[in-house]
């Protein structure tokens, strides 16, 4: 019997993931990340774009720490970069994530790990407008590990993010 229970549960979990481009629906709202490149899931063209309804419907992590530009401690919650990526499939070694403004950094995709960074959608329980570093912004757990306190981490996290790129 629970076995049944396991693979009927298994079954209806993996049924609710897209499994192909057409799973992806398209953003009813603003878009504001729009992910291409390497990546097997798309929804609009070649890329996938995501208005704030979708990425909060990934699941969020929040996480809770101090920041060189914040402060205080904050309460950043967001998607986890690892659920991002498996989500849509990325392949190849680091993403290019630019900003509103065109910045750009390379972040690579052995980063996302458990515990590790978010592209946070909401700070202290607020959405982020782009003059408050939103609509979105990479955010490491610095308090949780000396590892992520070093300017490559510092660099890696973009605010005012739009988009992203998964490269070779």
């Amino acid at each position: 019997m629970f076995r049944a229970v396991a693979t009927v549960s298994a079954f209806v979990a993996m049924s609710a993931m897209p499994l192909f481009a057409e799973d992806l629906a398209t953003p009813k709202g603003d878009v504001i990340l729009t992910i291409t490149g390497q990546i097997a899931t798309t929804n609009v063209d070649d890329s996938a774009q995501f208005d704030l309804e979708m990425l909060e419907a990934l699941g969020s992590t929040t996480i809770e720490t101090t920041t060189i530009w914040t402060e205080g401690p904050k309460t950043f919650e967001g998607v986890a970069l690892a659920t991002l990526i498996e989500h849509l499939g990325l392949e190849g070694s680091h993403l290019r994530a630019t900003a509103i403004n065109d910045y750009a950094v390379d972040i690579p995709l052995s980063d996302a790990v458990d515990g590790g960074p978010i592209v946070a959608y909401r700070m202290d329980g607020e959405t982020m407008s782009v003059r408050d570093k939103g609509p979105l912004w990479v955010i490491y757990p610095y308090d949780s590990n000396s590892d992520y306190r070093t300017e490559v981490i510092y660099s890696r996290s973009i605010w005012q993010l739009d988009r992203l790129e998964a490269v070779e």
